[in-house]
């Protein structure tokens, strides 16, 4: 997941909770900007335990997990043509 996604998720919670920037971040210590700046997936720098409050507050969850490599060409190919012959029965 980028910043852009991580971002868009936290908007998501917050706005799905009804609260504004503005009272997301003054129970935070943060300001309105560092949440937009969040938010946006435009933020320089974020330490883990104020992205973990933020996270906290909004009901979310941080974890890591191993990355995962995008699919070759040849592989989408072959599991396009299994999903077809899956599919013909």
């Amino acid at each position: 997941m980028d910043f852009e996604a991580i971002g868009a998720a936290i908007r998501a919670a917050r706005k799905d909770a009804g609260r504004t920037q503005h009272e997301v971040a003054a129970n935070l210590g943060m300001s309105r900007a560092t949440i937009s700046a969040i938010e946006n997936g435009s933020v320089g720098e974020i330490g883990v335990r104020k992205l973990d409050a933020l996270c906290a507050s909004l009901g979310l969850d941080i974890f890591v997990a191993p990355k995962r490599r995008r699919p070759t060409l040849q592989e989408l190919r072959t599991e396009r043509r299994e999903d077809r012959a899956r599919a013909r029965g």
